[in-house]
């Protein structure tokens, strides 16, 4: 059987490890409720993103975890019978990772260390050097984290390793460089479904794709969280707010439909691609802070004010508002920071 329901969340984390667990407690129990197996939840959510990516300062790093830290642990427990992805941060000993594990009740069933780092990282965290699938009881998951789903070979390589569904945990933040005078206008907004639904497509597969909301520092997350289908189709979203994206998908039967007449994975000519090349400018690329991850001190200016609410500000066009009967988003009633 390959039906599962899939749950990808939108929802903001910081510093505060007790309070990120208690919400990651309640985003499982709200997807547990909705029948999820699988529950996607953003890059970061135990201990929060960098809150400056210009300078980050070394006193203000989010907290870093051991591989099997307790915390992690808690996690798989809370899980019990479904399948979470989460993000924190590794303590890798001599480097710390943008990392990434996959849990059930049984224990830890998939890992990730990000490998795409945009300029800000680097000062934090070191890139991990592969992209892995493994097989869980909802089916066989590769994971990405942001920035790399920027790159399509992150999304290739997991589909040639049998990955029939990629979770991407997501910190990603509004355009700061290129204001919009609207959230539907934004760069990064558009961006980051372009990513989520070409990947899907591309490689014919099921894309579950959760991320943060609120601010950290001078960042204003997207949210946008969703649910893909291996068309390239949105099958359940969060939008601005914070909530759960939940989609009800036969995987096997979905991606067998879509690979039906054109099977991109077996049509591929690897002898005719470049798999080298100059990295020119790569250099200046690491010195400059890409518009994603810029500082600025205002979230995100409008006619409406510049501590306007995204939602007030976001224009949904009607059509956008279709959703599969099989598939519902699910408000959270909850705060976005600790009271």
């Amino acid at each position: 059987m390959t039906t599962v329901r899939i749950a990808a969340a939108a929802a903001h984390f910081g510093r505060d490890l007790e309070f990120d667990l208690a919400r990651i407690a309640k985003l499982i129990d709200d997807a547990r409720r909705s029948g999820a197996g699988l529950l996607v939840l953003p890059d970061a959510a135990l201990g929060g993103y960098l809150a400056d990516l210009r300078h980050p300062d070394p006193e203000a790093l989010p907290p870093a975890l051991k591989p099997d830290d307790p915390l992690i642990l808690r996690v798989a427990r809370l899980a019990a019978e479904m399948v979470v992805c989460v993000g924190y941060c590794e303590d890798g000993g001599d480097e710390h990772y943008n990392a990434a594990v996959c849990v059930s009740g049984d224990g830890v069933l998939g890992r990730h260390r990000k490998v795409h780092l945009p300029a800000g990282e680097v000062a934090a965290y070191a890139p991990g050097d592969r992209f892995a699938a493994f097989d869980t009881p909802v089916g066989r998951i590769g994971m990405l984290i942001d920035y790399d789903k920027t790159f399509p070979e992150s999304a290739r390589s997991l589909a040639l390793d049998g990955a029939e569904i990629l979770a991407c945990l997501s910190a990603w933040p509004t355009s700061i460089t290129n204001r919009a005078p609207r959230m539907a206008q934004d760069r990064q907004a558009k961006l980051f479904d372009l990513y989520d639904q070409a990947r899907a497509a591309e490689n014919q597969v099921v894309l579950a794709s959760s991320n943060q909301t609120g601010a950290m520092g001078g960042m204003r997350f997207l949210g946008q969280s969703k649910v893909v289908g291996p068309g390239g189709d949105i099958l359940a979203r969060t939008w601005a707010k914070a909530g759960l994206a939940v989609a009800e998908v036969d995987v096997a039967t979905e991606i067998d439909r879509a690979r039906r007449v054109l099977r991109h994975l077996d049509e591929r000519r690897p002898s005719a691609y470049r798999v080298t090349g100059p990295a020119s400018g790569a250099s200046e690329r690491r010195a400059s802070v890409p518009e994603q991850h810029a500082s600025a001190p205002q979230p995100y200016a409008t006619e409406h004010g510049p501590s306007a609410d995204l939602e007030e500000v976001w224009e949904i066009p009607a059509q956008s508002r279709q959703i599969p009967p099989q598939s519902r988003e699910i408000p959270l009633s909850y705060p976005e920071t600790p009271s």
